[in-house]
């Protein structure tokens, strides 16, 4: 129980284990059959959540017992429209008759009001209710809940009985809708642009995870991982790492720091492909890219700032003004493009890459916070 998983257009992360499921429905059936030891109560089965639910709970009561149904609904989509319709109505006489409502959940009270008025209007000997899921805090109504499996808040769940609109009942185990709290922004821009500095700026502040590829590659090929491994073969060979393996590197970090607050992108995407295919890795985990920060900054104060900073590192790619506006060409021709597509997405957000490094970070906080 580890997936994210899609539902129409919500995405839905793992909350209740399906042996956690099963443990709480041994312990509602135990509390039914040495309540109701000698009698012969009817299970009155709420469609369509109670399914998977009533059945599992039938299975584990080993005293007599009949069973009935009906069919109600007050649900669009993932909110409670307020208005109960009975769509199949009770075929058994209950007068004078032990009743277990069985509920898949219980959240406002609306459902269950309705049904215990309907009910009481048959004269049962007593009523009584049994739910897989409670929510305390959202019910509104008087009613006892005498046996619950879970106490929850006020989330929207699926899956064991639970739709979003008509799906996910026949998953096994129970989901949460995962909204989308992390923020994962892509630095952008070129060669001496300053996305290092800015990184570490952006990092402190907003808590975010720094992902380097090249701090990736770095890593996989000094420990020798598989991923190393391959990566080492196509560069040693004198070819680029192909795209579906640096994504798999990023989707291994993703998965190691899944708490993260979000996720400052350095060094990829560096093409369209490559960009589309981390939306489609996101989208898998339930998130997305938020906004691409692009730092502007024309090309010969770009030049003028790493040559400067080829004096004091030594790096030979940066002493050489032929190799610099070079480097500026290949940015332009392959990874430029990349504007247009996050544009489309009405993502782009381009910054004033000009002044002290306190008065940059100051205008990337501003476009992040807004």
């Amino acid at each position: 129980m580890d997936k994210i998983i899609k539902l129409h257009d919500k995405s839905f992360s793992p909350f209740i284990s399906k042996e956690k499921i099963e443990n709480e429905i041994s312990r509602v059936a135990r509390q039914i059959n040495k309540d109701y030891q000698g009698k012969k109560p009817l299970l009155v089965g709420i469609l369509n959540g109670s399914i998977l639910f009533f059945s599992d709970l039938l299975k584990q009561l080993d005293i007599e017992c009949e069973v009935a149904f009906l069919r109600v609904s007050s649900y669009k989509g993932t909110e409670t429209t307020g208005n109960v319709k009975k769509v199949l109505g009770l075929d058994k006489d209950i007068n004078n008759t032990d009743v277990i409502i069985v509920e898949d959940i219980v959240d406002t009270g609306i459902t269950l009001e309705n049904i215990f008025k309907d009910l009481s209007s048959n004269n049962p000997k007593s009523l009584k209710v049994a739910t897989l899921l409670f929510k305390p805090k959202a019910y509104t109504k008087n009613y006892p809940i005498d046996y619950v499996g879970f106490e929850v808040g006020n989330e929207f769940l699926v899956g064991y009985g639970l739709d979003y609109d008509e799906i996910g009942r026949n998953l096994d185990e129970i989901y949460i809708i995962k909204e989308n709290t992390m923020h994962n922004i892509i630095l952008f821009g070129p060669p001496g642009a300053g996305k290092g500095t800015q990184s570490e700026l952006i990092q402190a502040k907003y808590n975010l995870t720094h992902l380097s590829t090249g701090d990736m590659f770095r890593f996989h090929m000094k420990n020798d991982t598989a991923l190393g491994k391959k990566a080492k073969e196509y560069m040693e060979a004198g070819n680029l790492v192909p795209d579906e393996l640096v994504i798999k590197m990023i989707e291994n970090k993703l998965d190691e720091s899944n708490n993260s607050k979000g996720y400052i992108f350095d060094g990829f995407p560096r093409t369209t492909d490559q960009a589309i295919a981390l939306d489609e890795l996101l989208s898998k985990k339930g998130s997305q890219i938020n906004s691409m920060i692009a730092l502007e900054v024309e090309e010969d104060e770009l030049v003028k700032r790493l040559l400067l900073r080829g004096q004091e590192s030594q790096r030979k790619d940066d002493q050489d003004e032929s190799i610099i506006r070079n480097r500026m060409v290949v940015y332009n021709k392959e990874t430029a493009p990349l504007k247009d597509f996050y544009s489309n997405q009405d993502k782009f957000i381009g910054v004033n890459g000009l002044g002290t490094i306190e008065e940059i970070n100051e205008r990337i906080n501003e476009a992040i916070d807004a």
